[in-house]
């Protein structure tokens, strides 16, 4: 397919300045940039569907410019409904550092350049962005975007001048991007859209160039109909284990996030989130229909996003590891101890000696230690095969099982 037909494909297309899609196939030029702010200390799924679209273009021959937003992250891009708190600066460079492994590890290139913003507004004196950025814009310009009306707008919290200057800090980085490395094309999510046109206004205003922005739907859940992402309270993350902030998704609960897919989601997200050719798409989603029972296309997602964000041999494990787990015939008892340690690579741990309702409120499978209790009450909650009515001190090397798909290891 040529980089056009797949985008379409994928679902890779919403807002955009390119009037003719297919002219993204004869570009001439082949850079763009995404950018992505230290807002935590790790990237969602929400930004991962951003990514892949990044990859998309990869593929076909263009050149990436990602930046990571040490400056815009010092701000916070403006929310629907309120001011966002600010970060302290060594917690926006921690993030930094964090989210820029993360990209790097979907995004791959031999061309790849990584920017940081913060570093050239760093330099840049209040005159001088007044006199070059500021006087670029008209106030009813900048008013008339969504996200200020909803702000000031009737019901609205009000808006910080800090963040209505954000679209403006935004739009400088596509002109500093098109002076410096030649790039004429903004990628970003739907939600962003506005804020990337400011750049082709500045580009366009203070350059007399051309450029474009090509936007990519929001990916909404399907059973909640809010969009993936860390505002919604639903992330899931990248990180595999905690960065200090306790945004992480272990590798064995981002797999079963996927596997557990209901049928009406899987199609439209083995499209964006897997490496798969649209050959192959349409043979998993042939196989799935004639024996939807069987979950064909929910295990190729989630093997092929794992494999993305994780690697292969960590996706080969966790799906080796669910098999085992939740084989009906699987005997919890006959676990060897080496094999119970094993699991603990992708399993919540505790360590022995703890209290069994502290185990399972420590590490998620509770809420809180009233409901550890209701669990253990109604025969929720065994350890190793082993069904208990009371809390207990662990102390062996333990599989702790609550419900039907919730485990922990216990070392």
């Amino acid at each position: 397919m040529k980089l056009s037909e797949e985008l379409i494909y994928r679902g890779f297309k919403a807002e955009t300045t390119i009037e003719d899609v297919s002219e993204l196939d004869t570009r001439e030029s082949k850079k763009f940039y995404w950018g992505a702010d230290p807002s935590a200390d790790s990237l969602t799924i929400g930004n991962l569907a951003a990514l892949m679209m990044c990859a998309c273009f990869v593929r076909h021959g263009y050149q990436p410019v990602l930046l990571v937003g040490g400056a815009t992250g010092q701000i916070g891009d403006p929310k629907e409904n309120g001011e966002r708190d600010l970060k302290s600066l060594d917690e926006v460079e921690h993030n930094k550092k964090c989210i820029k492994e993360q990209i790097e590890r979907v995004v791959k290139s031999e061309n790849l350049v990584m920017v940081d913003n913060y570093d050239w507004f760093r330099e840049m004196k209040y005159l001088d962005f007044l006199r070059e950025v500021g006087k670029a814009f008209s106030m009813t310009q900048l008013l008339d975007r969504q996200f200020v009306q909803n702000r000031i707008g009737e019901g609205g919290s009000g808006i910080s001048y800090a963040e209505f200057s954000y679209t403006l800090i935004q739009g400088y980085d596509f002109l500093h991007l098109y002076r410096e490395h030649g790039v004429s094309l903004q990628l970003c999510g739907a939600d962003q859209y506005g804020n990337c046109t400011s750049g082709i206004h500045l580009i366009k205003r203070l350059e007399g160039g051309e450029a474009d922005v090509w936007s990519t739907p929001l990916v909404i859940d399907p059973v909640t109909g809010r969009k993936f992402g860390k505002s919604e309270g639903n992330a899931i993350w990248l990180a595999a284990s905690d960065n200090g902030g306790g945004n992480y998704t272990s590798v064995f609960d981002f797999y079963q996030f996927w596997l557990n897919q209901p049928d009406e989601a899987v199609e439209y997200l083995i499209k964006i989130y897997t490496l798969l050719e649209k050959d192959e798409i349409e043979e998993i989603l042939r196989q799935h229909r004639e024996q939807p029972e069987k979950r064909i296309a929910q295990r190729a997602l989630a093997f092929g996003v794992t494999s993305v964000v994780h690697g292969v041999e960590a996706a080969e494990a966790v799906e080796n590891l669910t098999a085992v787990l939740f084989n009906r015939e699987t005997n919890f008892a006959e676990f060897s101890e080496d094999e119970i340690l094993e699991f603990a690579k992708f399993l919540p741990v505790a360590k022995k000696g703890v209290n069994l309702v502290e185990a399972l409120t420590d590490n998620g499978l509770a809420e809180s230690k009233k409901k550890a209790r209701e669990f253990i009450a109604a025969g929720a909650i065994t350890i190793n095969g082993e069904k208990v009515r009371e809390d207990v001190e662990i102390k062996q090397t333990a599989i702790v099982k609550k419900g039907k798909n919730k485990f922990l290891v216990v070392k």
